[in-house]
């Protein structure tokens, strides 16, 4: 099992980097393509902020906040990321190719890490993932109660947390990445290639 999951966290961020460069060059970004990408990468930035402020990585089982919807809201926001990339590409090689390496990569990521979780949280976990759904969301609340009535992790938003999980990364990463694909829009227009 070791192995199965340094692979998949292993690859994940070499091949990103390919795919990374791949679809910059397939990308034939627009100024509204990439505002409209940018409306949906900055809702992806929203959900991964406010579960970032939730989160005690490795001191306890988040179940409250966002967590209470969904057990990987950091992915669910890193899933509005990838599309708002493959909306602002204004190409549909270009967003396959984003699609198609989020769906290979962050499905048996986050099954490797459910399996840490249940290792380490036994019983509670287990009673967790039985009512809040691996990756899309509940929208009625319905998740809403922490197994057996026991609330872990944060019980509200944590600037500090926020902060410790270095959250401020992501938005950083999104507003560099954006502007490379603003700079794509620019050299397809000045030279055509």
């Amino acid at each position: 099992m070791t192995q199965q999951r340094n692979f998949w966290m292993r690859w994940r961020v070499r091949s990103g980097y390919v795919v990374a460069v791949v679809y910059w060059l397939l990308a034939t970004p627009a100024p509204r393509a990439i505002f409209l990408g940018g409306i949906v990468a900055l809702v992806g930035l929203m959900i991964r902020g406010a579960s970032s402020g939730y989160l005690r990585k490795y001191e306890s089982l988040a179940t409250t906040g966002p967590y209470a919807n969904t057990r990987n809201p950091l992915y669910f926001g890193s899933g509005f990321l990838a599309l708002g990339f493959a909306i602002a590409g204004d190409s549909r090689l270009a967003g396959l190719l984003i699609i198609a390496y989020f769906a290979v990569f962050y499905y048996p990521v986050m099954r490797n890490e459910e399996s840490d979780l249940r290792q380490r949280y036994g019983a509670l976990f287990d009673e967790y993932a039985a009512r809040v759904p691996l990756f899309f969301p509940w929208v009625s609340g319905a998740g809403s109660e922490s197994p057996a009535g026991r609330v872990t992790g944060e019980r509200s938003f944590s600037w500090p947390q926020y902060l410790r999980n270095r959250e401020y990364k992501a938005l950083v990463g999104t507003v560099a990445g954006l502007g490379i694909v603003w700079l794509r829009m620019w050299i397809r227009a000045k030279w055509g290639y």
